[in-house]
């Protein structure tokens, strides 16, 4: 792939493989114990059984988000590989917004709770720009067959 292709591939290829890395590992200690993320996260522990379930059911969604970005990361610039991107965006949006909620508005803060905020903000604007680079690919591609 050359030009504008190529370094859309590249971002949204470090994208997913950054993604996938993160969540992942993030995944396999919410399975693992829930209650030490809670802890860097939150700054309280989880005591009641349904919530280190509720912990674990999300450390298994990242995990398979990371599965899902990490098998996705060296395909080409497709419908599908954009559409997860769309979709990592809405999420890191939401974690992002439900963190800072967490933090600011119900006082629960961690070690890491400011550092996952800005993580997810970070990642957020990545996925905008490889969105926004995607369009652009789209537009010039139709403009070339016409």
């Amino acid at each position: 792939m050359t030009g504008h292709a190529g370094r859309e591939f590249m971002e949204s290829r470090t994208l997913l493989t950054v993604t996938a890395l993160a969540e992942t590992g993030v995944g396999v200690l919410l399975l693992v114990s829930p209650s030490l993320v809670a802890g860097l996260l939150l700054g309280v522990s989880l005591d009641a059984p349904a919530a280190l379930i509720v912990g674990r059911i999300a450390g298994a969604a990242l995990l398979s988000l990371g599965g899902a970005c990490w098998l996705a990361r060296d395909d080409g610039p497709t419908r599908t590989r954009r559409g997860l991107v769309a979709a990592m965006l809405l999420y890191n949006c939401a974690a992002g917004a439900v963190l800072a909620n967490a933090a600011a508005g119900v006082r629960l803060v961690g070690v890491l709770m400011w550092p996952a905020v800005a993580l997810h903000g970070v990642l957020a604007v990545w996925c905008i720009a490889c969105l926004r680079s995607g369009s652009a690919n789209a537009s010039e591609r139709v403009r070339t067959n016409s």
